[in-house]
């Protein structure tokens, strides 16, 4: 029997049945197969995974072991990414899966080596200042790769700083100025990879072979000032404990919300601020203890890293609960 809203204990994540299959089919028309490897970090669920890959996308992102674990166990594998630097890989050469890990120094070059991994990309620094080699060195360390035995399948470059950049023209140079340097690097590096982009620049990066994109599938208030075709499918279900004259709380606070990007949104009402368990608001027209709000998070990722369940809905009917079996570490 199916669930209902008002039976969910909160705060509960919620994520629109609707809006999530017009995402994953819109992104699926314009990037299909392989031009689109999904970044599971967004959403850290095999059951979403598996409508994505449904739907044509059978090469995957990851950030961490565990989603990669995750992954292969689900059935997954064919071929993940882990686009992310990591010194301890013993876990991943075990895996029943294609495994491919992201290198940017000597010394992670080194421990691919050392603990079985077989194919690696080179990762750029393209702009943003996180991980990832000079373009000037990714040639030299593909070679040092090579020269232990590694398969250098390309190269991969985060244009990260660009995705909140909200005028679009401006976005477009930005990606424009750091896939120059990727394909700068690619050319020295070589292989078949040239692996980028995010839900940001999904259809303004086309110099990549693959988009790394994540965030599309569920979406939140960042993106959603981009102007993007997709909808705003995920939310926190809260429920109304305290009412005084001009506001009211809710029970969905940090601790239930990706808070990096600023305050969530609630339709209908100005949000004040949110503490380890509540978030205050002004609404617009009266509230009531035991009324429901849902509360639209300002980053998806870690939002969902909050939670341990999905819950799939169509109105007020919950049709499906999934886990959020790639959390954790």
């Amino acid at each position: 029997m199916s669930l209902r809203l008002g039976e969910l204990q909160t705060p509960a994540l919620l994520v629109d049945a609707e809006a999530l299959e017009h995402n994953l089919r819109s992104m699926a028309r314009a990037l299909p197969g392989e031009r689109l490897r999904p970044h599971v970090k967004a959403h850290k669920c095999t059951m979403l995974a598996r409508r994505q890959a449904a739907l044509g996308h059978h090469h995957f992102t990851c950030a961490t072991i565990r989603e990669m674990e995750g992954m292969a166990a689900a059935g997954l594998g064919e071929d993940l990414l882990l686009a992310n630097e990591v010194l301890d890989l013993r876990r991943l050469a075990r895996l029943d899966a294609r495994v491919t890990v992201a290198v940017d120094s000597e010394e992670t070059v080194a421990a691919a080596a050392r603990d079985g991994i077989r194919e690696v990309v080179i990762d750029v620094n393209v702009g943003l200042p996180r991980c990832g080699c000079s373009p000037e060195r990714a040639g030299a360390l593909a070679e040092r790769a090579r020269a232990r035995g590694l398969s250098v399948r390309g190269v991969m470059g985060y244009e990260g700083h660009a995705m909140p950049v909200e005028d679009r023209a401006k976005r477009h140079d930005m990606v424009s100025q750091s896939m120059a340097l990727l394909l700068k690097a690619h050319a020295d590096v070589g292989g078949e990879l040239i692996s980028a982009g995010g839900t940001g620049s999904w259809d303004l990066n086309t110099w990549a072979t693959e988009i790394q994109a994540g965030s599309y599938a569920l979406m939140d208030t960042a993106y959603a000032k981009l102007g993007l075709p997709f909808r705003q499918a995920l939310s926190v279900l809260a429920s109304v404990i305290s009412v005084s004259e001009g506001f009211a709380v809710a029970d969905c606070g940090l601790k239930a919300l990706g808070m990096d990007h600023g305050n969530p949104e609630i339709e209908g009402a100005r949000v004040w601020f949110c503490s380890d368990e509540h978030v205050t608001f002004a609404p617009e027209a009266p509230a009531r203890v035991g009324d429901r709000v849902r509360v639209i998070p300002a980053h998806v990722d870690p939002t969902v890293a909050y939670h341990d369940t999905l819950h799939l809905v169509s109105g007020s009917e919950v049709v499906e609960s999934w886990a959020v079996d790639l959390r954790g570490w």
